[in-house]
């Protein structure tokens, strides 16, 4: 199985790349291949609802000429997409709000003359999050955002990872949350479908 883990922090050895060690870890010990994509080392500006890629029902077809081309690419060629990122304000981080905002309009062909396809319809994803209040009303936007989002572009929404940081000054990662990690991957190798 191809996994695409799109990492929105800006921070290379912060919290939410700390959760993903252990869970990428046990991805790869099933044999898998994890391509891990860092947001913010990318050119990725913000949808600006022109609606150009309506037109072209088999390509990407944004004009920016940033990196969401071959971003698409990568999303529309693996097998679980995983997106990590810590929350900021009860949401994602802002390189991956504007990529999904690209994703919603060039993945999904809804929005110009006549209603086209999703053409990532049946794409299973998942969500690592990590949140400095307790994830029932930290992280709780992200996911219900993100639920909507899978429903509105017909994707498999397979569930969140979500860990609490209990402030600076701690230490955030211990065997207890590397023990979850190890066993959310697994989980979805189950729950990704036949190709896992």
């Amino acid at each position: 199985m191809n996994v695409l883990i799109l990492m929105g922090s800006p921070r290379r050895s912060g919290n939410t790349a700390q959760l993903l060690s252990p869970f990428q870890a046990e991805l790869e010990a099933g044999g898998h291949v994890c391509q891990t994509v860092w947001l913010y080392g990318l050119d990725l500006r913000g949808c600006t609802a022109c609606r150009a890629c309506q037109r072209d029902w088999s390509t990407f077809g944004c004009p920016q000429g940033d990196d969401m081309g071959e971003l698409f690419d990568q999303v529309l060629a693996c097998d679980l997409l995983v997106l990590a990122t810590p929350i900021y304000s009860w949401f994602c981080t802002p390189p991956m709000k504007a990529v999904l905002d690209r994703l919603v309009y060039g993945m999904n062909k809804y929005y110009g003359g006549e209603k086209g396809p999703a053409l990532w319809a049946g794409k299973p994803v998942a969500l690592v999050t990590t949140c400095g209040y307790r994830p029932a009303t930290g992280a709780d936007l992200w996911e219900e955002g993100m639920r909507r989002y899978c429903k509105h572009s017909q994707l498999r929404y397979l569930g969140m990872l979500a860990e609490r940081h209990l402030g600076y000054g701690t230490v955030f990662m211990d065997e207890s949350k590397a023990a979850r990690a190890r066993a959310f991957a697994a989980s979805l190798l189950v729950s990704a479908g036949p190709s896992a």
